[in-house]
């Protein structure tokens, strides 16, 4: 706000004026303008919600002023980064929007409400002309417009626009048309006054909902200027109709605001918005919000969410609203039931999915169909998902439907929805509820309908793919060969291919990791992530086994690993018998991050957890696998994080029961000299194994030389000590000569960067006999 005051204040005051009161129009337009207001009020006004299974057959609608809940939209500069990981938002993006909208990094990022999208942006430095909002499939778009319409016509927002037109892609037809021809078709009250509502294109709106959708390609860059519209009867396809709006060379000075999926974007270039935002979905609170008003029951609803925190494979889901009444659907049965054994609740998105699937399958008809029936419609259904995922396909007209032989049954309606075309309602194209239904029924197909040459292919395909677009998809491939995660789903549909499966493992089996962690940095680290998220499905405790081998060693260093990936990395861990080394070196794996881990990391032989401001409580963690009876751990570097005194009781502890450790790294930790004091307590005992001890940079003074010497004369296993970069004198000389004559197997020690003066340095460093170094 202060940077629009003072860069576009001479204009402030008569902008918030015009979007308040909008400008004065001739009474013929003011009757037109009137009218057209009602009809997209007509068209706005009622928000679809898909029913709940077994309630209805079809979609509910409720006002959308008292359904809406506002969406979250931030400024994106990382436009062309958007490329086509979406589905890595599946695993972490509600995570790491949290997390930069939590620390409010103003440099990453600028909350923007709806009503500002075309106020000025300190990005372009100007009012924009151009927005995009962009999002994942089920985050709002179509409802963040839908709203944005509304309350234009309401007269709540933007009166500054005269007209406001809204279109959504996949109603524009493939046959060529004109802009003229395309207003007066879908707007026909404005037929009469279309030449005076045109003829000032500052005052005009186009919003094109779902980029994503178009049967067309639009193109913003490089060649085929030539080939957009000049004039408003110029007859040309859809999308170089809104490519000519956009470049301005139809309608100068008209405003463009287009939704879309990320994975459009790069083609489109930066050039030609001025603003570009992304929705962010649900936070922790609107996620706690959404359960509570899906559930009804207060007490179901804060079982069924903690159960969800809990888990956080699950949790990170329900960042996006279609996530999470995808995920609420699904854990209803369990959560709700009042009557008999509830099913057990799922741990997997597979099983997730699979949970929603069944109660579609349980409830959303009257009257269920025959085993074979059910087998067949999702048998075909499936194939026509699978041909969309390959192909990049969202929406399917009839001929597509023909095509794979869809028969519509009332239950599809579960993972199906009909799109009537506002200008043609006769005509009707179809859609999966949510991209990622499209994307298990594709998976659940290959077991329905086996055939080992078209598993080959697909499997290929996905490994070759380098765009992420099979990532879930194979999460939930992987997922199903699991017996017991099939076992729901065969008592709809009779048994699933136990030859996919097997077909699936041996494939898994295939990877490996050591070749893919050692490709280029984050690259590799992220693919490797990736095949333990497939691992991590499947449930396979052996094959884990088997793709990670002997030896086990896993490095993630400077790679940002979120809550879900810790929980995927924790059930790694749990397969293994013994890991010889596990590097999270400045990966922000963070307190919640290493609880996920907790369990397991008394399996680890080197552990190094250094720069991930790790604080007091992670020590907790870290104590309960040193205390652990069958503990492995022999270095542990907790170098560089965010310990403090208050915390070195709790590790003197655990160090006196343990009798593995041999090296300790506590550099940079704010040990002081009241954790010294705990912590020689661990030092002094007989059984004491420690042969390294590492406290560069801990805040130590003179006095924690003296109870170090007191308590190192007795160690028999210590040779190597740093204490760099504290706080000694020249007054803790003696102790210092104890400590260096005293401790018995000694054979380094560091003392540089302490405020000893050059006189005493060269006094100690006479100190050294046979076998001990000192330095400086």
């Amino acid at each position: 706000m202060v940077d629009e005051i003072l860069e576009n204040g001479h204009n402030l005051l008569n902008e918030i004026l015009l979007n308040e009161y909008g400008y004065v129009l001739d009474p013929e337009l003011t009757a037109c303008q009137e009218a057209h207001k009602a009809q997209l009020r007509e068209m706005t006004g009622d928000l679809k919600e898909n029913a709940a299974p077994g309630l209805s057959q079809g979609p509910q609608s409720f006002p959308i002023s008292s359904r809406y809940v506002e969406i979250k939209v931030i400024s994106d500069r990382d436009f062309k980064k958007q490329i086509h990981h979406e589905h890595e938002a599946l695993a972490a993006a509600g995570e790491l929007n949290e997390y930069r909208l939590q620390r409010r990094t103003r440099t990453a990022l600028e909350r923007i409400t709806p009503d500002r999208l075309f106020r000025w942006c300190p990005r372009s430095r100007r009012v924009p002309l151009s927005v995009m909002v962009s999002g994942v499939a089920g985050v709002g778009k179509t409802t963040l417009v839908q709203k944005f319409v509304f309350d234009w016509a309401t007269g709540k927002h933007y009166q500054k626009f005269a007209f406001v037109f809204f279109f959504k892609f996949r109603d524009l037809m493939e046959e060529k048309v004109s802009l003229e021809s395309l207003l007066c078709k879908t707007y026909p009250r404005l037929r009469a006054q279309l030449g005076k509502v045109l003829g000032d294109p500052e005052k005009l709106l186009f919003i094109f909902d779902g980029l994503d959708e178009s049967k067309g390609g639009l193109k913003l860059t490089g060649s085929g200027s030539d080939e957009l519209c000049r004039t408003l009867g110029d007859i040309k396809p859809a999308w170089v109709l809104v490519a000519s709006l956009l470049r301005q060379t139809l309608l100068k000075g008209c405003s463009v605001l287009l939704t879309s999926r990320p994975q459009n974007l790069a083609s489109l270039g930066t050039g030609v918005f001025q603003r570009v935002a992304s929705i962010v979905g649900f936070l922790a609170k609107e996620r706690e919000r959404y359960f509570s008003m899906f559930f009804g029951d207060e007490k179901v609803s804060q079982e069924a969410f903690r159960y969800v925190r809990d888990s956080q494979v699950l949790y990170t889901l329900c960042y996006n609203p279609s996530y999470c009444w995808i995920t609420c659907t699904a854990l209803k049965p369990c959560f709700a039931t009042r009557d008999g054994k509830p099913p057990p609740a799922p741990k997997t998105v597979t099983q997730l999915f699979m949970c929603y699937i069944t109660h579609i399958l349980a409830n959303h008809s009257l009257e269920q169909p025959k085993l074979q029936v059910m087998r067949d419609a999702l048998t075909q259904v499936g194939w026509l998902a699978d041909y969309g995922i390959t192909n990049r396909i969202l929406v399917f007209d009839d001929n597509y439907m023909q095509a794979f032989n869809v028969k519509f049954y009332p239950f599809l309606t579960g993972f199906l929805a009909e799109n009537p075309k506002s200008q043609a309602p006769s005509l009707v194209t179809y859609s999966f509820l949510h991209l990622t239904v499209q994307e298990f029924l594709a998976a659940l197909v290959y077991y329905l309908d086996y055939n080992k040459d078209n598993l080959v292919d697909m499997l290929a395909r996905a490994r070759a793919c380098k765009e992420g677009t099979y990532e879930i998809f194979l999460r939930f491939l992987t997922g199903l060969c699991h017996p017991a995660t099939r076992a729901p789903l065969e008592r709809f549909l009779g048994k699933l291919s136990a030859d996919a499966a097997h077909h699936v493992i041996t494939w898994l089996s295939e990877f490996n990791c050591q070749a893919v962690q050692n490709s280029a940095g984050p690259v590799g680290q992220r693919k490797l992530m990736n095949v333990f998220t497939l691992l991590f499905e499947s449930r396979n405790r052996q094959l884990v086994c088997d793709v990670l081998g002997l030896n086990v060693c896993l490095d993630f260093t400077k790679f940002h690993l979120m809550l879900v990936d810790c929980t995927v990395l924790g059930y790694i861990l749990s397969c293994c018998e013994e890991v010889e080394r596990l590097t999270l070196n400045a990966c922000f794996i963070q307190d919640a991050g290493l609880e996920q881990l907790g369990p397991e990391l008394h399996k680890v032989r080197e552990l190094s957890l250094v720069d991930n401001d790790l604080k007091d409580p992670s020590m907790k963690v870290i104590c309960g696998a040193l205390k652990w009876p069958d503990c492995r751990m022999e270095a542990l570097s907790l170098k560089d994080n965010a310990f403090t005194s208050d915390c070195c009781e709790d590790l003197a502890f655990a160090l006196k029961e343990n009798q593995s450790l041999l090296s300790l790294d506590l550099g940079k930790n704010k040990v002081l000299d009241s954790g010294l004091s705990y912590l020689c307590q661990a030092f002094e005992d007989p059984h004491c194994r420690m042969q390294k001890l590492l406290l560069q940079g801990t805040g130590l003074s003179n006095f924690s030389c003296q109870i170090l010497s007191y308590a190192l004369a007795t160690n028999t296993s210590l040779q190597h000590l740093n204490l760099s970069s504290n706080m000694f004198t020249d007054e803790c000389a003696e102790e210092m000569r104890q400590l260096i004559l005293t401790c018995p197997y000694l054979k380094e020690i560091r003392l540089g960067f302490c405020d000893f003066t050059p006189a005493m340095e060269e006094h100690l460093k006479k100190l050294a006999v046979e076998g001990v170094k000192i330095s400086f």
